[in-house]
């Protein structure tokens, strides 16, 4: 058994490395432990490298919205190699500035799936560890989904790591994290299409800003079919077969899509 700890943080995340780092700075024996690199979702899968590649597309949007006011947009584009580059220079330096953090005030920085064995000890890959206190921090998992070749859908964290960004790209579900993504899709040239079960996406939001969302969607290029319910995808002819019996708005068969991707 290794040294008892006063507190050991499950998850390396924003919220995980918060309370670990008040915890060591006050004094107490604290342990934080991670299977990925340290930053979580929002530093390294999420928010932030979203926001970067969200600014593309809004300098593209700006350039077009002054175009005949005193701006030409001319041949300006959207470089997705050199988008992902500058995404990196952001995001890869934070695990090792998290774990330096962490360790300047006395945290020990462990690696690995964390197993709890008992009321008061775990396991990180294979060694023992005993605490007074835990907490569990370790976010949360995309929503698996029931489809035929559905293991062959990538999610957000994918796609905000693509080296190439394809031609045609599908969002399954039309919730915000899906039309972020589509947005940015079509501003560097691609062409999205949003997939929704219900008549309306974002349903927690206001029903007609909704409606102006989706009409402005439609103005650059990212398509919805609404009520709309994938029942498979193939690999071999990459083509996607809709629930014709849900399919209200509009069918089509998507012969040539290079990828898919979870929205929420």
């Amino acid at each position: 058994m290794n040294e008892d700890y006063d507190l050991i943080v499950i998850g390396a995340g924003m919220a995980g490395v918060a309370a670990a780092n008040k915890c060591g700075a006050a004094g107490w024996r604290v342990a934080i432990v991670d299977a990925l690199p340290y930053g979580g979702t929002c530093a390294l899968r999420g928010c932030d490298p979203k926001k970067i590649l969200r600014r593309g597309a809004e300098i593209m949007d700006a350039a077009r919205l002054m175009q005949g006011k005193g701006i030409d947009p001319g041949d300006l584009s959207i470089n997705w190699a050199d988008l992902m580059a500058h995404k990196r220079g952001f995001t890869d330096p934070v695990p090792d500035k998290m774990e330096k953090g962490l360790s300047g005030n006395g945290v020990e920085t462990l690696h690995g799936a964390a197993r709890f064995t008992g009321s008061n000890t775990l396991e990180v890959d294979g060694t023992a560890y005993q605490s007074e206190r835990f907490l569990v921090a370790a976010g949360a998992m995309p929503r698996p989904l029931s489809f035929t070749g559905a293991d062959l859908v990538i999610d957000s964290t994918d796609f905000l790591n693509l080296e190439a960004l394809p031609n045609r790209v599908l969002f399954i579900g039309g919730g915000f994290v899906s039309f972020e993504f589509a947005h940015i899709a079509a501003r560097a040239g691609a062409n999205p299409i949003i997939v929704d079960r219900g008549a309306r996406p974002l349903r927690g939001f206001d029903p007609d800003l909704v409606e102006m969302l989706i009409d402005r969607s439609g103005g650059i290029g990212v398509d919805l079919m609404r009520e709309t319910e994938i029942v498979s995808v193939s690999e071999a002819s990459r083509a996607v077969d809709f629930h014709p019996e849900l399919t209200r708005v509009f069918h089509r068969e998507l012969t040539h899509l290079e990828i898919m991707l979870v929205g929420s």
